[in-house]
């Protein structure tokens, strides 16, 4: 997933509930469809920022000394701007990005 190419909007907005249900016509199943979606979004973009910080960890059993580090602090501005992982998964599913299927069927 690439989360610089994104539209998805930082701030909360308002969603037309009709635009969401269209593609399952009931509104909570699309919300749950939404949900799960936003836990992966959410575990990649954990996953990728853990990566990303282990490069820059020291390892010393000292807790008087305290290192900061500009690139960290750099990466960790980085993702602390981006779209919320609910925000995605709502852009993900208006763009009808989310494969789904209803299993009773």
């Amino acid at each position: 997933m690439d989360l610089k190419k994104t539209n998805a909007p930082v701030n909360t907005i308002t969603y037309n509930k009709n635009i969401i249900e269209e593609p399952t016509g009931n509104v909570y199943e699309a919300i749950t469809i939404i949900a799960k979606r936003a836990n992966q979004i959410n575990a990649e973009i954990k996953k990728e920022l853990i990566d990303k910080l282990d490069e820059f960890a020291t390892y010393n059993d000292s807790l008087e000394e305290v290192f900061e580090n500009k690139e960290q602090i750099e990466v960790s501005k980085f993702y602390e701007k981006l779209p919320k992982p609910h925000a995605l998964a709502v852009q993900e599913w208006l763009d009808d990005k989310i494969y789904h299927r209803n299993t009773d069927k």
